[in-house]
Parts: C-alpha cells; structure tokens; sequence
C-alpha cells in the first residue's frame, strides 16, 4: 500500500469509527512465506487471530480483531504489515 492509500485509509476510518473501538484486520501472504509471527507481533496479546489456510494450502489468510484506540494506531499497523514480504493487506 502506498502513502496515498494509507492516507484515504486514514480519512475514511476518521469519518466512520469512533474510538476505542473493536477493530478487524484482514492480511492474505502466500503459505511458502509462513511469516504469520510477524503479523502477530504487531498486535497485543489481548487480540483475537484466526488463521485459515486456502483449500489448495497456497495462501493464508489472517484475521485479527483487537482493541484501537485510535486512527493513527490503525494506519501505523498497516504500515509495518506492509513491509512484511509476502503480505497482502486486505
């Protein structure tokens, strides 16, 4: 993602959560990569993941949902998710 998409990311969540609020992470990386540690440790130990691997086991896809207390908190996970190789923000 690049800085004009985390920017309409930004706006957007600005416009639509109030905070703290619950707050849903979605990553898809391709299951040769198996870099699912680095995604959680992004988050807290109080978040929920759930991983589910594709039915012919060449994706992952992640699903994290955690307490935010803020946009900016959002946007500055999506950005170190970004610069794990073989991760697709969803």
């Amino acid at each position: 993602m690049n800085e004009e998409k985390f920017n309409e990311l930004k706006n957007k969540l600005n416009e639509t959560q109030s905070y703290p609020t619950v707050y849903m992470f979605k990553f898809i990386m391709d299951a040769e990569h198996r870099k699912i540690a680095l995604v959680e440790s992004l988050f807290s130990e109080n978040a929920e993941i759930y991983t589910k691997e594709s039915d012919k086991g060449k994706y992952i896809s992640i699903t994290i949902t955690e307490v935010m207390m803020s946009t900016d908190e959002i946007i500055a996970i999506y950005i170190k998710a970004s610069e794990i190789k073989g991760v697709m923000l969803l």
